[in-house]
């Protein structure tokens, strides 16, 4: 048996090594294409990294399964395997990727297993490697070179291939958004330093450089994009707040494009200037995903072990398509998707996963939440409340088991929490309102220039972060702009037209009629009327079919994740 499982454990090892290096290569491909300008090959270039970890996986699964046969469940044959395995690995500098990659071998090998500490790496995680001082991993400048010259020797040292729009120009920005931020508030000390990470963060138009300095005893972060313009490279702005940082790494973002030949090292630092974020969210954020969902799955049992509160039925309006339960002391929503569908939905189950999928490899402009897919997901009987449970057998039985003390659900999704812009708009203020329904319609535009309709729009669909942002969560009935067909009502001639009960004209099935939105979008009356005069484009069929075509000749529209007036150049178009 240990030489059947030993070159099991090779393959392994192998598809993961052809994982990584595949990984790096598309990665290495992004400051290419930044500096050509290429747009197309940027967006294609992300989908494929996205799907690598998938397509791999599959292949090797599928070699697995004809080699294994009928042992593939064989307990004796997969622990010496993991046994072997572990030996391979040890001494990687990623190795939490490596225990990953098993896991997902295993779990999609061994048929309906929902979790085993024995034969997977389930609780070992792996601490993140220390930044030395002079790591290659790091530019550092003391502040005796002065503020200027730091300035210029960073733009030296991020060099992007390409000219500059007005290097000076960008110079004085930066040297005056230091001085307003930073020397109004601290002095300067002997031992002051900034740092910034050498590796450059990729994503959509725009590269990103993640600093901090170390004024008044205390590390400050910030952040630099860059942008490619028509002219050349140019500075965008310069962020310290630490809000529109998380932003940037928000759940709602795309991952960045970012060599880490150490993925560990560039999460912990990320996580020295983004505190507050998760681990498994600074794993997303650069591209490990699935080594993210192992890291969330951590915390989940973590959680469990540390609290007693029961899962419940998710506050709002129940959906026609999914049941979504949540637990009051977690952050996170687990979503179901349903055996049977209330008219007038007539999707398959497996339509409402390609729209997901769709979600995940399409570009999520910060209005789309991440989620996480899991298989055979198990959750204590006892930490079932009597009423979730009455509703999950009620609407998604077929996804259901019970093994001895657990209830396993075979198919499921996780979301972060989210207020549903429904119920906060049942109780806000209206100045609160208002900043939300504005954001509302920023929301489904800002799609919209990102090729995506949300087909669905009403807003027990959307819902706010802790910042109040609003996102677009019940995916269903997305669909690609692109294909939709956006018209004028034609206007009725003659009195049967006029009260004719259903429509007198031929409506197709990817056909909207924007002018329809007013009826039902925003129903307060405080906050209906703003609402309908700042998004008047929202109403207007030429302005989505202008959209549509642009999108249409290839052109990639950037959603800026910070907001205009902190651009160094307002307007600047890329």
């Amino acid at each position: 048996m240990p030489q059947r499982a030993r070159p099991l454990a090779h393959r392994i090892f192998e598809g993961f090594l052809t994982y990584t290096e595949t990984f790096k290569t598309y990665t290495r491909l992004a400051p290419l294409y930044f500096a050509q300008r290429n747009w197309q090959a940027t967006q294609l270039n992300h989908r494929q990294r996205l799907r690598l970890y998938k397509d791999l996986l599959f292949q090797l699964v599928k070699i697995f399964q004809q080699i294994l046969g009928k042992d593939s469940d064989n307990r004796a044959i997969w622990a010496l395997i993991r046994q072997e395995y572990q030996l391979l690995i040890k001494v990687r500098l990623d190795v939490e990727l490596a225990e990953t990659f098993f896991n997902s071998v295993f779990r999609k090998t061994f048929p309906n297993n929902p979790l085993d500490d024995e034969l997977m790496f389930v609780m070992e995680g792996y601490g993140s490697c220390e930044i030395r001082e002079n790591s290659e991993l790091l530019y550092t400048y003391p502040a005796e070179m002065g503020l200027e010259q730091i300035i210029r020797q960073i733009l030296e040292d991020f060099d992007f291939g390409v000219p500059y729009m007005d290097k000076e120009q960008d110079v004085n920005f930066l040297v005056d958004g230091v001085k307003k931020v930073i020397f109004t508030r601290y002095q300067v000390e002997v031992g002051t330093k900034t740092q910034l990470l050498k590796p450059v963060f990729y994503r959509n138009k725009a590269a990103y450089l993640i600093g901090r300095t170390n004024v008044g005893k205390k590390w400050m972060p910030f952040i630099i994009p860059f942008m490619h313009g028509s002219e050349g490279i140019y500075v965008d702005t310069l962020i310290f707040d630490p809000n529109l940082m998380s932003h940037l790494f928000s759940f709602t973002r795309s991952y960045f494009m970012v060599e880490a030949e150490v993925p560990s090292q560039i999460v912990g630092f990320l996580s020295s200037v983004i505190p507050h974020k998760k681990i498994h969210e600074l794993y997303n954020a650069i591209g490990f995903n699935k080594h993210g969902k192992t890291l969330f799955y951590r915390d989940f049992l973590h959680h469990l072990s540390e609290s007693s509160d029961q899962f419940v039925v998710a506050p709002g309006i129940k959906g026609m398509v999914m049941t979504v339960f949540a637990l009051p002391s977690l952050n996170i929503v687990f979503k179901l998707i349903k055996d049977h569908f209330e008219p007038p939905k007539n999707m398959t189950r497996q339509e409402v996963r390609e729209k997901y999928k769709l979600v995940s490899l399409h570009d999520r402009v910060g209005r789309m939440a991440d989620t996480h897919e899991f298989e055979y997901f198990k959750i204590p009987l006892d930490r079932i409340s009597e009423e979730l449970m009455k509703e999950l057998r009620n609407t998604t039985n077929s996804l259901l088991q019970i093994k001895e003390n657990f209830l396993v659900i075979k198919h499921l999704y996780t979301e972060r929490k989210m207020v549903p812009l429904n119920i906060f708009l049942e109780t806000c203020s209206t100045d609160e309102g208002l900043r939300a329904v504005e954001d509302y319609g920023r929301a489904i535009l800002q799609l919209a220039q990102a090729n995506i309709f949300p087909g669905d729009m009403m807003t027990k669909n959307f819902g706010l972060t802790r910042q109040k942002r609003v996102i677009f969560y019940d995916y269903d009935e997305i669909e690609l702009l692109e294909e939709m067909n956006f018209r004028e009502k034609p206007k009725p001639q003659n009195y049967e037209q006029i009260y004719a009960a259903e429509p007198w004209y031929e409506i197709h099935k990817n056909d909207v009629f924007p002018e329809d939105f007013r009826r039902w979008m925003i129903g307060r009356p405080d906050l209906k009327p703003h609402f309908l005069d700042y998004h008047k484009d929202l109403f207007d069929p030429n302005y989505w079919n202008s959209l549509k075509d642009r999108i249409g000749k290839g052109e990639l529209i950037h959603a800026f994740p910070y907001p205009e007036e902190i651009r160094f150049r307002p307007g600047e178009s890329v």
